[in-house]
């Protein structure tokens, strides 16, 4: 099962925690003019503050202004981040650069991330996101593929997961042609037809009840 990320946020005292909760509570996605606000006065009262920067980044970033949340974000992270809020950043930040369609850098920001946090679904999925924007669609599937797979038991994968994250690395590692000699075997589908491709990973057949 994947280790969680922890909630706890370094250099935020219970005030400062208790008021960003608050203006969480009333943000409008609709209108997020008074949550900006919020943040803005907030940040203004503790100058310089790298959690609040970012917090001030992300209602920018939920407006719409992706340019003012990637100056932002940019500045949290020159200030220093820390524990989870620095991957959540990271996490945000790269979706806005994808946005941006500055995949390189958003990659490199997921990557980073990534390297952290190994483990971690939200930034596999948004470095997903990013990989398939910048026409890298094998490896795309294959990080989308490793979250799933990483859960196999709350779906019904079952013993196909094994074989699954097999093709998950393969696609991840370019299609390469030395594959392993079992894999490239005779295999047989679940419903009994014999398959036979250098792409295919033996999935485990299924127990059948009848």
């Amino acid at each position: 099962m994947t280790t969680q990320p922890s909630d706890a946020r370094p250099g935020l005292t219970p005030e400062l925690e208790e008021a960003i909760t608050r203006g969480y509570a009333q943000r409008d996605r609709a209108n997020m003019g008074p949550t900006i606000a919020y943040f803005e006065s907030l940040l203004a009262e503790h100058p310089g503050h790298p959690v609040l920067v970012y917090e001030v980044a992300g209602a920018y970033d939920t407006a719409g202004q992706e340019e003012k949340a990637r100056e932002l974000y940019e500045r949290a992270l020159d200030l220093g981040l820390a524990g989870d809020t620095l991957r959540r950043c990271l996490c945000q930040y790269g979706s806005t650069l994808r946005w941006l369609g500055q995949y390189n850098t958003s990659l490199a920001a997921l990557d980073r991330a990534k390297k952290q946090w190994p483990e971690s679904d939200a930034v596999r999925v948004f470095r997903a996101l990013t990989l398939n924007d910048a026409g890298r669609s094998d490896e795309a599937v294959a990080e989308l593929m490793t979250v799933i797979t990483a859960h196999a038991e709350v779906t019904d994968l079952g013993r196909w997961a094994e074989g699954l994250r097999g093709l998950a690395q393969w696609l991840a590692d370019g299609r390469p042609d030395n594959l392993p000699a079992h894999q490239l075997e005779f295999q047989v589908s679940t419903s009994g037809r014999v398959l036979e491709s250098r792409t295919h990973f033996p999935c485990e057949m299924e127990e059948r009840n009848d």
